[in-house]
């Protein structure tokens, strides 16, 4: 493994340079001339602002593209924004009352024209009550700029419109280990099994019941702590609720057979104590309470989470589908909605393009990598290629469960009355890993029966006023 404590002083020179060059210098060094390059390459692809049309974009959202005190940097997509003529104007809203918020904003016919694209309720749901419109008229999916995310793209369209672009793709979930826990259990090294093409459910369940079964009698150990069931579900192919082009419109997929499958090996982790399912909010917490994998974003095993000098740890992502010769994973998207009743074409366009460009272009992903590296030295080129590179690849298929934007009681977890505040859809898929007040474990069955007749019930109603909305 190469080290990326080798990249750290490279990385300073080609950050100060960037800054640099932002601020207009002429530098003939190598690093100043590699960004030039990079912004020569922005202005060839991306257009001006055209004079006479309007330039400022209002977001309404819970965060600021703008600097701020507690971000000071500049991003570098606001500032290409800015070259070309743009500025952005924050209103600020709460994370909870958004949409309220912007629901306020369209009744009173005082649109803004940006919103922040979520998995939860944002499209469909929101879509169809018509507080977003397409991006047809500004985005074109078969051109250079936007060819590479077409598919996923596709997954988000409501009668052949699509309505998000996506600039971005993050991983929601990774697994973190510790080779020295690794070693002393006498396991395979996970990252070297994900290498050979073995990284699966029966090899993943394995080696943690190997783990906690050479436990000694005085000792408590784990196979897993953090955020991953929903993961095994899709690793499938499949999602809970999924979108029917012969009836058109969206359907349950509860009964699907490869979903046995998934929940049994979710019961049998919980069940056979293999399950720590406490909050541990980083990775160096988890191995010290003897816990093999640490699930979760990583951002919990980066920057203050970051592993330290004398630590080796490693990553692989979630284990695929023994059963499946194809890569499923679902990651985080980035994306901004462009709301219904804005008629800043021009500015959205360039906008988008300008978000998109600095998260696709090799060149500023090689920066963004020098500078992860610059504040997490102790990662390793592989752990950061699997983390940040190869989910969002062609090397994986991208899935996006609707489940999660059909309605308020599928998903809508801020408007959930049960314990755990999940909807139905997130806590389904998590829920064969929970226990009813007697502390029995809950079966597939069991849940399936439970809510179908209430899933049923709520896309019956969405799929009446989806239909409506495209008739209009």
């Amino acid at each position: 493994m190469k080290n990326s404590k080798r990249v750290i002083a490279g990385a300073v020179a080609l950050l100060s340079a960037l800054s640099v060059a932002s601020c207009g210098s002429s530098s003939n060094s190598s690093s100043s001339s590699y960004v030039e390059k990079v912004k020569v390459a922005s202005t060839d692809d991306i257009s001006k602002i055209p004079e006479g049309s309007q330039t400022e974009l209002e977001w309404l959202s819970y965060f600021d593209i703008n600097p701020t005190k507690k971000e000071p940097e500049k991003r570098t997509d606001l500032t290409l924004f800015e070259e070309k003529g743009g500025t952005i104007k924050y209103s600020q809203v709460s994370s909870v009352n958004k949409y309220d918020k912007l629901a306020a904003r369209l009744m009173s016919n005082d649109p803004p024209d940006m919103f922040w694209y979520e998995q939860k309720m944002t499209f469909p749901a929101n879509c169809i009550k018509e507080m977003f419109q397409p991006v047809d008229d500004i985005v074109d999916f078969d051109s250079p700029m936007w060819s590479d995310v077409k598919d996923v793209a596709e997954q988000f369209t409501l009668n052949g419109k699509h309505y998000v672009a996506p600039v971005k793709f993050l991983p929601n979930s990774i697994l973190t280990y510790d080779r020295s826990i690794i070693d002393a259990a006498g396991l395979d090294d996970p990252y070297e099994l994900y290498q050979d093409g073995e990284w699966d459910w029966n090899t993943w369940y394995d080696m943690m019941d190997e783990y906690c079964s050479g436990a000694a009698a005085d000792e408590e150990r784990y196979g897993i702590n953090g955020w991953f069931a929903p993961f095994i579900f899709q690793s499938t192919g499949k999602t809970l609720i999924k979108y029917d082009a012969e009836k058109d419109e969206y359907v349950s997929n509860l009964n699907d057979a490869d979903f046995v499958r998934a929940t049994d090996v979710l019961y049998d982790i919980s069940k056979n104590g293999m399950y720590y399912p406490d909050w541990v909010g980083q990775a160096g917490d988890a191995f010290k309470k003897n816990i093999l994998f640490y699930a979760m974003g990583p951002w919990a095993s980066t920057g203050s989470h970051s592993p330290k000098e004398s630590d080796n740890w490693g990553v692989v992502p979630m284990p695929k589908d023994p059963n499946s010769d194809t890569l499923y994973t679902t990651v985080e998207m980035n994306a901004y909605m462009w709301v219904k009743g804005s008629d800043k074409n021009d500015a959205m366009k360039c906008w988008l393009e300008c978000a998109k460009i600095v998260q696709t272009q090799d060149s500023y992903k090689e920066v963004e990598r020098e500078k992860f590296f610059v504040n997490n030295p102790y990662w390793t080129d592989e752990m950061y290629d699997v983390a940040y590179v190869e989910p969002v690849t062609e090397k994986y298929t991208k899935l996006f469960d609707p489940g999660y934007g059909i309605s308020t009681a599928l998903s809508d977890d801020d408007a959930a009355t049960n314990d755990t505040k999940e909807a139905i859809i997130p806590y389904l898929y998590t829920s064969v890993m929970k226990t009813d007040e007697n502390g029995s474990q809950y079966t597939w069955t069991q849940l399936k029966e439970t809510y179908e007749t209430t899933v049923e019930s709520e896309l019956k109603t969405f799929n009446d006023q989806y239909h409506a909305y495209i008739k209009k």
